[in-house]
C-alpha cells in the first residue's frame, strides 16, 4: 500500500481497492471511511468532496500507465491503464468532463505528439485523448453488460475483441 490510509495517498489506495472490488456506483464516502476504519468526516481533511476524491483516483489511474515512447504506444499504454481498473475509463472521463484533476492523460499524449514533430500537438492530443477515453469507456461498458448477460460475449474476451478497432482508430488518427 502506498499510503497509510490517513493521508491522501492512503485514501486513494483504499478508494482504488473499493473501485476494483465493487465498481464506481458502490464507491461512496461512507463505504470508503468504513474500509479505512475512520468516520466519514475524517476523509474531508484530505478531500473536499467525492468529486475531488474521484479526481485524485483518476489521476492515479492515468499515472499507472506504463512509460511509452511514440504517440501510438502512449495511446496503448493509457488504454491498458484504464482497462486495468474496474470502471477506470468512467472515472477518468467523468472527471475530465468536469475539468477536475489534472490533464495528465492529454499531457502525455501531447508530449508524444511534440516529440513526433506534430504541427498542432495540442489539437492532436485532444482528439486522440477523446478517442482513447471514449473507446475504453465503451469497452468497459460492454464488459459489464457481458458480465450480467446483457451483451453476448465473454467479459474476458471483450477487450481483446475490440483491440483491432482501437488499433485501426489510432492508425487513422496518427497517420498524416
Amino acid at each position: 500500500m502506498r499510503g497509510t490510509g490517513h493521508d491522501l495517498e492512503g485514501i486513494v489506495d483504499a478508494a482504488l481497492e473499493l473501485l476494483d472490488a465493487f465498481g464506481l456506483p458502490d464507491l461512496s464516502m461512507r463505504r470508503l471511511a468504513t474500509h479505512l476504519g475512520v468516520q466519514p468526516s475524517a476523509l474531508y481533511w484530505h478531500v473536499e468532496n467525492k468529486q475531488s476524491l474521484l479526481a485524485a483516483v483518476a489521476d492515479r489511474i492515468v499515472s499507472e500507465a506504463a512509460p511509452a515512447t511514440g504517440v501510438r504506444e502512449t495511446a496503448r499504454a493509457l488504454r491498458d491503464a484504464l482497462l486495468n481498473r474496474r470502471d477506470g475509463a468512467e472515472v477518468v472521463v467523468s472527471t475530465a468532463a468536469l475539468s477536475l484533476g489534472s490533464d495528465a492523460l492529454e499531457a502525455r499524449i501531447r508530449s508524444a505528439y511534440e516529440a513526433a514533430g506534430s504541427a498542432d500537438p495540442a489539437r492532436d492530443a485532444t482528439v486522440l485523448a477523446q478517442f482513447v477515453l471514449g473507446h475504453t469507456y465503451l469497452v468497459q461498458q460492454r464488459m459489464q453488460a457481458a458480465a450480467i448477460g446483457a451483451y453476448d460475449a465473454d467479459p474476458a474476451d471483450v477487450a481483446a475483441a475490440t483491440r483491432a478497432d482501437f488499433e485501426a482508430g489510432i492508425d487513422r488518427l496518427t497517420t498524416p
